[in-house]
Parts: C-alpha cells; sequence; structure tokens
C-alpha cells in the first residue's frame, strides 16, 4: 500500500471521526480505508487508534503520529501549492462559509462575478451562521465579523471591509410605537434580537451622551439574520442588522434606520483561513477579488 495515501486517511479518519466519512471523502470504501490505517500501524508497530462501534480516539502512540503526519502532509501541499501557483489557473471547489445575512443580490452578484471570471471554480458556500471549524469540516475559507485576535495561532484573519449594524423598523410599525429620539426609548419598543450576541437583554449604544446600556426585552430571538429582517418588514419590532441586509430595504423606505446620530455595533467582516505559508489559488483570487468589490460595503 502507498504510505502517503495511507497517513492521508489516517488523518482524515481523525479529523472526521469515521472511517466511513473519510472514505467518502477520497472515494474508496470504509473497509479500505481501514486497511490504511492496519498498514500504517503494521508499519509503526504500534496502535495509532482505539476503535468502537461508535467513535473512533487516539492512541498516545497515535497522537504523537497525527501531529506529524498533519504537518507533514500540510506542508507537502504548500510546496505543491507554490510550485503550480504561478502557473496555474485558480480550479476545483472553493469551500466558503458565510454569515446568513450575506444571502443577499450584492454578494450573489461577487459570487457570479468571480465565477465568470475564473470558469473553472466551483463554490459550495455554506450560510448556515454557526461556527464552523475550518480544519475539521475542511472549509477553504470562512467570511466572519469576529475579533481576530481570538483566533489563535493555527487560522489568519484578512480584512475585507467594515460592517456597520442599523436599528431598523417598518413605517408601520414606528408610525404606531413611535420612533426613538434616544438610546433609553429602545427599552419600551418590542426588539428583534439576535440569539448568538452575548446578552440579548442588552444593548449598547453610543451616542451625543457617550456610551449607554439600555435594558430590552426581547419580543423574538433568532440566530437568523434573514429571519430578523421579514419580522422587521413585517412590523414586529425594532432589529439591529447589518447594512448589507438592510440598504435595499432603507432606500426603498420599506424600513427606516432609527437613532441616525447613534452608533450600535460597526465591525469589520474578515476572510479566515488556515494559517499556511502559500494561498492556493482559488483562495488567494477569491480573497483580492471580494476585497476590491465595492458591494460588500
Amino acid at each position: 500500500m502507498d504510505t502517503l495515501t495511507s497517513m492521508q486517511v489516517f488523518r482524515l479518519a481523525v479529523e472526521l471521526k469515521s472511517f466511513a466519512a473519510a472514505a467518502r471523502r477520497l472515494d474508496m470504501s470504509p473497509a479500505m480505508a481501514s486497511k490504511h490505517v492496519m498498514h500504517l500501524e503494521r508499519r509503526l508497530g504500534a496502535l495509532l487508534l482505539n476503535r468502537t462501534s461508535r467513535r473512533l480516539s487516539l492512541t498516545e502512540a497515535g497522537t504523537v503520529y497525527f501531529d506529524h503526519a498533519r504537518q507533514m502532509l500540510d506542508d507537502l501541499e504548500d510546496v505543491e501549492a507554490s510550485v503550480a501557483q504561478s502557473r496555474a489557473a485558480p480550479r476545483g471547489t472553493l469551500r466558503l462559509s458565510a454569515p446568513v445575512w450575506m444571502a443577499n443580490p450584492d454578494f450573489i452578484g461577487v459570487l457570479n462575478d468571480y465565477r465568470a471570471r475564473y470558469p473553472e471554480v466551483r463554490l459550495d458556500v455554506d450560510l448556515s451562521g454557526r461556527f464552523v471549524n475550518l480544519v475539521e469540516e475542511r472549509i477553504d475559507l470562512a467570511l466572519r465579523v469576529t475579533n481576530p485576535m481570538a483566533l489563535g495561532q493555527s487560522l489568519i484573519a484578512r480584512p475585507i471591509a467594515p460592517v456597520t449594524f442599523y436599528i431598523v423598523g417598518a413605517p408601520a410599525y414606528l408610525d404606531r410605537a413611535g420612533r426613538p429620539t434616544r438610546a433609553a426609548d429602545l427599552g419600551t419598543h418590542a426588539m428583534l434580537s439576535y440569539s448568538l450576541m452575548p446578552d440579548v437583554n442588552r444593548l449598547d449604544i453610543e451616542g451625543p451622551d457617550g456610551r449607554e446600556t439600555v435594558k430590552v426585552d426581547p419580543v423574538l430571538q433568532s440566530n437568523d439574520e434573514s429571519l430578523m429582517r421579514l419580522a422587521a418588514l413585517e412590523g414586529m419590532g425594532l432589529a439591529l442588522l447589518p447594512n448589507a441586509l438592510v440598504s435595499r430595504d432603507i432606500q426603498a423606505g420599506w424600513l427606516e434606520a432609527v437613532l441616525p446620530g447613534y452608533r450600535v455595533f460597526d465591525s469589520q467582516l474578515y476572510g479566515v483561513y488556515q494559517n499556511r505559508k502559500y494561498l492556493s489559488p482559488k483562495v488567494r483570487t477569491f480573497l483580492d477579488f471580494i476585497s476590491a468589490d465595492a458591494r460588500v460595503r
């Protein structure tokens, strides 16, 4: 058996926690994937994986071998990428993870134009809103509003564009409930809150009198900003949403931005990827493309 292939099978089996999942990724049978790991164990004279009917777990020897094997495979991919990068056109499947609110016409336009320029790249986009593990789920690039200092040394965060958030409500709702004129007024309004925020019952807002904390009582919580937008359009209450999701609604008059002189949350959209010496052409070109496109701002 080819030892390099066996190392790849072993790595995937550990990362995906399943021989069957590793086999599917490498287009082989689960029995063959198991044989590849057994080949490594015979070659090393050590048990690498504890196997039960429910799960796989690394032995002590397996942990040591996995760390070194992963580094060797990553280094090999980097060397191959560096050799091919100067002459190869971007190709293959680019697996992206992005916030739910990027399901908007502008982002779709960016994807369409990127594909027009690089037709050999296929796009696989996860807009589930969950915090994905780039290594375990084989994600090439995650678009995130995040704190890059919290990512650790295994990931790189490249700034793409500023992201501005607005408090918005439907005109019909504001006619009925009143338009806030100061931060404290938000405490009397029906709020639509993003459930993944640290505290859905508190809103920190900065205005002419400095930063204030307002206690709110959400009538709707969701981890899907698109659902919150639809609820705001229906007049359920006020929602804190990114400009990319609501700018067209505001221009059309379907939503109004309230407290325009106040700032609730401004952040940055980053492209997050694994810390590698060389970026694959598909990741590098997509990062360059989206960073230069004004539609993501």
